[in-house]
């Protein structure tokens, strides 16, 4: 006969399973335990009294517990299961923690009481929760490992130049290595040299930070016709996402008989913005999962990791006042400053009033993971429409269906208005830009995107496009010794 092992008492950190029979029990225990102490230790193979018995353990058992937490407990936890081993005894040990509670377990808060789980009770599980999504010492203001000096210095310009413009911050406009940590101080981001994560997410080009881009063949996420992941600061990935979303979208051009044309979007770029601020602001950061941007045939997808909260409808921040619910507030606070995020809960009701006044369906979505905003392809004022004074082409300048860059309804390479109008003529004074502008920025390879667009008369948008049209042009260098670099052998004329 075995000798005898015992490893001690149940407490209320530590919780014992004769087998994996007991599952269920063990998750609702993990639960328990994080709602009351933030992490703890659960066995399977030990009886309540402490004596080892043993669990037979094959090549899935600790593949299954493991999805069994992952599956039902609200927020999701990620547990180190492993096999240990008790003289010629093995069990199943799971270690866990987690900072976000209340937790739930099969959808239901317990409670850890001595070495028992019993239900929370409704003004305990309310107050845990209003604590988790009003917290004043959180993640945000914590030092973080990065130093003042690794301050992505283009996107803190961009930062203080529409902080300036929106009158909402009285900082220098010239940016230098002393105001960088002035201002960074009085925005409370950082303390001495050192940024908290707060200032390192928002301004530093670092992994606290990812962005998943995606293009699919059809309506589901199965053959994927470009993907691209990236991290860096929360105001780089914001334009770049943003970028990306804008030159995957269909455009519409009317003409009116002037001389301008008007260029329409399928989508509305000022609320695809707001989704993509929102996400980035509004997420749980510690999770370390990507925002994402998803193009689909019929749809496209803006994804915050983490997920919206449970007590209130996404409808209701469209329908009422409500007060906001910051799950960043030093972020948040952040960004308003430079009017890329209101501080009045309006960001759902000015997507929703944007898509609606352009006819545009927009969906709210969320689970347990994340919350997704949805914006309905081709379903707009005029893009079912066979307008003979309208086309339509994809970001990159090319008209959809209309043959040799004639738009809709136009003879084939007819020389009419319309045509001198087109899209491909559009293209010609595109390729001009991106001619123009390598040659700024080969006279002066210091140059930011704000000064590019006041040289060439455009918008921040126009610039990013031609950037990205140009691939001999990239950014290099670090926060303190920066440049445009141009290869060698790029075309000037």
């Amino acid at each position: 006969m075995a000798d005898r092992v015992n490893i001690g008492k149940e407490t209320e950190r530590i919780e014992f399973k004769k087998s994996t029979a007991e599952l269920r029990g063990g998750v609702i225990s993990i639960a328990a335990i994080l709602n009351k102490h933030g992490s703890g230790d659960l066995y399977f193979g030990v009886k309540n009294d402490g004596d080892v018995v043993g669990q037979t353990i094959n090549e899935s058992t600790l593949r299954d517990v493991s999805q069994a937490v992952r599956a039902n407990i609200r927020p999701e936890i990620y547990p180190i299961v492993e096999e240990q081993t008790y003289g010629d005894r093995a069990v199943v040990h799971v270690r866990f923690e987690g900072s976000r509670r209340p937790y739930l377990a099969y959808r239901l808060p317990y409670i850890r009481v001595a070495d028992e789980d019993v239900a929370m009770d409704q003004g305990s599980y309310d107050e845990a929760l209003h604590n988790r999504e009003n917290r004043t010492s959180s993640w945000e203001t914590q030092l973080s490992r990065y130093d003042v000096s690794e301050v992505d210095v283009e996107a803190f310009e961009e930062f203080v130049q529409k902080s300036h413009d929106a009158g909402r911050l009285a900082v220098p406009q010239k940016i230098t290595r002393k105001n960088i940590k002035e201002t960074l101080t009085k925005l409370e981001l950082a303390e001495g040299d050192r940024l908290l994560n707060a200032g390192a997410a928002l301004f530093v080009d670092c992994g606290i930070n990812e962005l998943q881009m995606a293009k699919f063949a059809s309506d589901k996420r199965l053959t994927f016709t470009d993907i691209r992941r990236y991290t860096g600061s929360i105001i780089a990935l914001a334009d770049r996402a943003v970028q990306y979303i804008v030159d995957a979208m269909d455009w519409r051009v009317e003409f009116d008989g002037s001389l301008e044309r008007k260029e329409i979007p399928e989508i509305p770029v000022d609320a695809v913005r707001e989704a993509v601020i929102n996400a980035f602001a509004h997420r749980i950061i510690e999770s370390r999962e990507s925002v994402e941007a998803a193009i689909y045939k019929s749809y496209i997808d803006v994804y915050s990791p983490g997920p919206f909260p449970e007590y209130v409808a996404p409808e209701q921040f469209v329908n009422e006042s409500r007060k906001p619910i910051r799950r960043n507030p030093l972020i948040a606070k952040t960004l308003y400053y430079s009017k890329d995020l209101e501080n009045f809960a309006t960001g759902l009701k000015r997507i929703y009033e944007s898509c609606q006044a352009a006819g545009v369906k927009v969906d709210f979505l969320r689970d347990g993971y994340g919350f997704t905003v949805r914006f309905h392809r081709h379903c707009g004022d005029g893009w079912e429409q066979d307008d003979s004074q309208s086309a339509i082409w994809s970001a990159n300048g090319a008209p959809n269906g209309a043959p040799n860059g004639a738009p809709n309804g136009a003879p084939n390479g007819a020389p009419n208005e319309t045509q001198k109008n087109s899209p491909k003529a559009a293209k010609k004074s595109f390729d001009d830009l991106c001619r123009q502008l390598r040659t700024i920025i080969m006279q002066n390879p210091r140059i930011t995107r704000n000064q590019m667009g006041e040289e060439l008369g455009v918008g921040k948008r126009t610039i990013q496009r031609l950037l990205n049209a140009m691939p001999d042009v990239h950014f290099t260098g670090s926060s303190r010794n920066w440049r445009w670099v141009v290869d060698s052998d790029a075309p000037t004329e």
